[in-house]
């Protein structure tokens, strides 16, 4: 039952939050950012997890996707702390409105949630649910900043092309990504 709370509670908050980025729009700014999708993606599979919760049964698919999604939190939490917290000379700008729940508040409870509720023991493969969000990500934001014809190019707003030095923090996002995923992965074989 506290799974189903923390879980409904922790979907209300992401939607909450990215209606706010939404109402001061447009939509299609807000979900460039792997923020955005990191939470949406979190947020439905906690609003998944809370309804078989509240019905009684968790099935595997919904705590794997529940992992996938605190996955991408967690690198969405640690980006902030080791990346742009540095680059923009701060937490405080990180933090304030909607990112307050964005970057700090969801992703807390989602590890949280993870590791004391809602762990999954699953085969080794089960590593690239958590991965796979961050590899498609990385791809697209890739081409949209370094490949994309000028015209049709996204400005690089999270700096990992600064000085053209996108091949380090491609493979860099990637390793750390897939850490994160191994990581919580073995969290939850831990019975």
């Amino acid at each position: 039952m506290l799974s189903g709370i923390v879980n409904l509670a922790l979907a209300l908050m992401a939607a909450g939050a990215l209606w706010c980025g939404v109402r001061r729009g447009p939509a299609k700014e807000v979900f460039k950012y792997f923020t955005s999708l990191s939470n949406l993606w979190c947020g439905a599979a906690a609003l998944a997890l809370a309804v078989c919760r509240f019905t009684g049964s968790a099935p595997r698919i919904a705590l794997l996707i529940k992992y996938s999604g605190t996955a991408a939190v967690a690198l969405t939490i640690l980006t902030v702390f080791l990346y742009l917290r540095p680059a923009v000379g701060g937490l405080k700008p990180l933090i304030k409105g909607q990112d307050l729940f964005l970057h700090l508040i969801c992703p807390l409870t989602a590890l949280v949630s993870y590791c004391a509720m809602d762990r999954v023991s699953a085969p080794f493969a089960a590593v690239l649910w958590g991965y796979v969000p961050v590899l498609l990500y990385g791809c697209l934001y890739l081409y949209k900043v370094v490949f994309a014809p000028e015209n049709r190019r996204w400005r690089d707003f999270y700096g990992f092309n600064r000085g053209g030095k996108w091949p380090f923090t491609f493979a860099a996002m990637n390793v750390a990504g897939f850490i994160i995923s191994l990581a919580l992965w073995a969290i939850g074989r831990i019975a």
